[in-house]
């Protein structure tokens, strides 16, 4: 019985394709959105947490100043290299510590300049980021000690400045300065906060406080901590380390803030694992808009086909029967819409996610989810139209013109 009705509502379908697409394309629109927004919300969610990543595992960041609203610091004095040192010496199970001070400055290579951001550190900023050279090397501690003119480029200042040629063993120029390129890091492209990671140039922290910044200060202290451990017990640690060295009383508040980048990697999933929540929530509101459809044109097939519907119950048809002809009918109806969404959604979003660069993360889970809620979008709204179709009156519907 089943297969009959199968048979007769896929005749059905084929009698009148055009309407047949029309009818779907609201199935075919609200699967592929879902599908979609689920895809490129866990591409997000995968992408933000690589970004955090590379910035280096167990990393505590910490900076002078209150994090206040809107992104804003109070001031508070800078730190000094006597505070990093500290931080190496009197905490067990760090990895390395990299004082970091900043400025931005114009280099100037030949004819060519760029506009990029100097970073002064030290050796240990290589192990706290995990970040090797793609070219040359990096400068060594007795260099750091010396405050030697070398620096080490991201690739975009190779780039933008000296093309395809090996940059290692030129000189560039910035604030009447000139430096010797030692090495180039590698790639780590743009970060989810929308900033290129590889346009900046590292020094020695020594060489940038004295003919950079002209002063000892550190703008900012970098933390890895060893593989295991847990980093919230040694942001409790450093904060009591950092109150004691800047003579904070216990009832003043402290003027440094510790960031601990895997609380921000979460906070940054959660974020986005909620947006596609709600786009996909947004997205599905499309599929009960195609039942809707569904419906429709099955009240008008039902409408059309009255006479057929009383032939077929004058001959002995159970209500049943009619029943299952209109219902199977909706229902192959919104699956040939699933399964058209579905490819429509694997297309845009390999497109999408191309476009927006990050990855494509398929859920076969979230697919299932999606065909099974466009049958049941089927039977739900095609139920309504069959039960009218398997309850008319023979004699009525025989004299229907």
């Amino acid at each position: 019985m089943i297969w009959n009705a199968l048979t007769l509502a896929i005749r059905e379908i084929r009698r009148n394709l055009m309407r047949s697409f029309l009818t779907v394309l609201g199935i075919v629109i609200g699967v592929a959105s879902v599908i979609t927004m689920v895809t490129l919300g866990s591409g997000a969610t995968l992408q933000v947490t690589q970004d955090v990543a590379s910035l280096g595992s167990n990393l505590l960041s910490i900076r002078p100043g209150q994090r206040m609203s809107m992104g804003v610091r109070s001031s508070a004095a800078a730190f000094k290299l006597d505070d990093a040192l500290a931080i190496q010496r009197d905490i067990r199970g760090v990895k390395a510590v990299a004082p970091m001070s900043s400025a931005a400055a114009t280099i100037v290579y030949g004819n060519e300049n760029w506009s990029t951001t100097l970073h002064g550190t030290t050796t240990d900023y290589f192990t706290v980021r995990e970040w090797d050279t793609e070219l040359g090397r990096t400068f060594t501690d007795t260099e750091v000690r010396a405050g030697r003119a070398l620096c080490v480029i991201g690739t975009t200042i190779q780039e933008e400045l000296f093309g395809t040629l090996n940059p290692v063993g030129s000189k560039i120029r910035f604030n009447k300065m000139a430096c010797l390129i030692i090495g180039v890091l590698e790639s780590k492209g743009q970060s989810s906060f929308g900033s290129d990671q590889d346009d900046l140039i590292l020094m020695p922290l020594k060489t940038f406080q004295r003919r950079i910044s002209g002063n000892t200060d550190v703008g900012r202290i970098q933390v890895a901590i060893q593989e295991g451990l847990d980093t919230a017990d040694y942001q409790t640690k450093i904060e009591s380390l950092m109150r004691e060295r800047r003579h904070l009383s216990d009832n003043e508040e402290n003027d440094f803030s510790i960031m601990d980048m895997k609380e921000i990697a979460s906070m940054l999933s959660n974020i986005t694992k909620v947006l596609t929540m709600l786009l996909g929530a947004v997205a599905a509101v499309s599929l009960l808009v195609g039942g809707i459809g569904i419906m429709n044109i099955m009240l008008v097939s039902v409408t059309e086909r009255t006479r057929e519907i009383g032939i077929r119950l004058a001959i002995g048809a159970l209500e049943k029967e009619v029943l299952l002809q209109f219902l199977v009918e909706s229902i192959v109806l919104s699956s040939f819409g699933g399964l058209f969404g579905i490819l429509l959604a694997i297309f845009a979003s390999y497109g999408l996610s191309v476009l927006m660069s990050i990855p494509l993360v398929f859920n076969p889970l979230i697919i299932l989810l999606a065909f099974a809620f466009s049958a049941l979008i089927g039977v739900i709204f095609g139920y309504f139209p069959a039960r009218k179709a398997a309850r008319l009156d023979p004699i009525v519907a025989l004299r229907h013109e």
